[in-house]
């Protein structure tokens, strides 16, 4: 489909603008209702999906970093919460000493599952019920834009 090249300034800025609105109101129920019933902030939350996405369910701490767009500092204190909390633990590399692996605990990888499943049933409430088959669109929409605009 070729884009309208007449599309008014005003009306593409506000289309953008309820991109951002509606990710970000949605992002918020989301998030409250995981902060709620497990207790996590959404680094916490991304780190553990992260995780339990990986093999043996660990990743190098600067990729992990990278990955979930957080500073050093940042994801060195995000770590440290996690692992007082037993949700993951520092693992030294075996074949690279300057190399450490973030590795979910048992209790990491317990409440990851179950995190995950219920982020998957707020979704299907909260984008599912209201979308429908425009939720497969709006993701495929999304995936262009970062194949065009990023990594």
């Amino acid at each position: 489909m070729t884009p309208d090249p007449h599309t008014d300034d005003d009306e593409i800025v506000s289309w953008w603008g309820l991109v951002i609105e509606g990710y970000l109101a949605t992002q918020d129920v989301l998030m409250g209702e995981i902060s709620t019933r497990f207790g996590l902030a959404p680094a916490s939350f991304d780190i553990l999906l992260r995780l339990l996405r990986s093999p043996e369910h660990r990743m190098p701490m600067t990729r992990l970093a990278t990955e979930a767009a957080l500073s050093s500092g940042g994801f060195t204190k995000v770590a440290d919460r996690m692992a007082a909390a037993d949700l993951i633990r520092r693992v030294p590399s075996p074949d690279d000493r300057r190399v450490t692996f973030a590795a979910l605990t048992d209790h990491g990888v317990d409440v990851a599952q179950r995190a995950r499943a219920a982020g998957a049933e707020i979704l299907r409430r909260i984008v599912l019920e209201p979308l429908g088959n425009d939720a497969a669109k709006l993701a495929s929409a999304m995936r262009t834009l970062r194949a065009v605009n990023g990594s």
